[in-house]
């Protein structure tokens, strides 16, 4: 991984859990609105086929889809596709650890960029022709072992750190799960989700006190 700033917001999560999509713009939007473009935001691998053992339900991802765009982002995941869900998101995740490889800059673009081929786009992130073209367009190379490698670090590194899900926010000793959304089941109406304006600018808060 680059080097980091003094202020660096560390993020553990995988490319298709729909929250993360969500939450990773909404640390983008605050960072922006806050004139703080120099707060790296360095997004690692939290890959749920090995914390779960076994991929991602696309079932259970487009019920949470459905929630979200329902009842919080109605302008997001316009061209999911279930049909092109990945089985797997481990070569992407090593596309975004090359990028780091790179910069900074170039690994958040191709971690926001692999999600948007993913949720808005309807690419399978999984095909070799899609991850080459990626990689193309955010300027770096494809993966090696050593970014495959990079992967399982980032998820060993989570388990020590006590990650709990994805996404999972760090910055220095400030921590959070999910900030941006407050998700909660009734049991009479399902899941409920609330944009946490609050919790996404109190993180930031605390992330950015001297």
């Amino acid at each position: 991984m680059s080097q980091q700033n003094i202020h660096t917001i560390e993020v553990f999560a995988d490319i298709w859990c729909p929250f993360a999509h969500v939450g990773l713009r909404a640390v983008a939007a605050q960072r922006a609105a806050r004139g703080r473009e120099d707060v790296a935001m360095i997004v690692r691998s939290w890959p749920l086929e090995l914390v779960n053992n076994a991929p991602m339900n696309p079932d259970k991802t487009e019920e949470h889809i459905h929630h979200l765009r329902e009842q919080v982002v109605p302008d997001l995941f316009v061209g999911f596709n279930r049909s092109t869900f990945p089985t797997t998101t481990m070569p992407a995740l090593a596309l975004v650890a090359r990028a780091y490889r790179v910069s900074n800059a170039h690994g958040e673009k191709m971690s926001l960029s692999v999600r948007d081929a993913l949720f808005e786009h309807g690419l399978d992130i999984s095909s070799p022709q899609v991850l080459a073209e990626l990689a193309n367009t955010v300027g770096t190379d494809l993966p090696d072992d050593d970014d495959r490698q990079q992967v399982l670090d980032d998820w060993h590194e989570g388990q020590r750190r006590g990650v709990i899900g994805s996404p999972h926010f760090f910055c220095g000793s400030v921590e959070a799960f999910c900030p941006s959304l407050d998700i909660s089941r009734d049991p009479e109406h399902g899941m409920k989700i609330l944009i946490d304006r609050s919790g996404i600018q109190t993180f930031f808060d605390r992330c950015l006190a001297p």
